[in-house]
């Protein structure tokens, strides 16, 4: 499973609903690019959702359901795989997801 960068396509199931990515650490890198980590996901903005009345577009990203290294940490959090999936705050609640259509690299895994 690839490790995401900064540069990873995060988006809503809607379509083109972009996750904008904000990387909280510095540490670790892959072709000068910062790995996302633990939290990194949750609580970031999106745009461009096209959904619409009667729906409310999804706006942000909540917790990460899955995703996330078992093995790998960047100073106590685990770092971000290409399978990171969770909800938006997009309607119908409970159901509109995020994930990754790409992770920003393809050269670093986490097996």
């Amino acid at each position: 499973m690839l490790v995401i960068t900064e540069d990873a396509g995060v988006y809503c199931k809607h379509g083109p609903g972009h996750v904008k990515n904000r990387p909280s650490q510095d540490w670790l890198t892959v072709e000068k690019r910062r790995v996302l980590v633990e939290d990194d996901p949750v609580g970031r903005s999106i745009s461009h959702c096209p959904s619409t009345v009667p729906f409310k577009p999804c706006l942000l990203t909540l917790p990460v359901i899955k995703g996330y290294s078992e093995f790998i940490r960047v100073d106590g959090h685990r770092i971000c795989l290409q399978s990171v999936t969770g909800l938006t705050d997009g309607t119908p609640p409970g159901v509109v997801l995020y994930v990754v259509r790409t992770p920003g690299q393809d050269f670093v895994s986490e097996k």
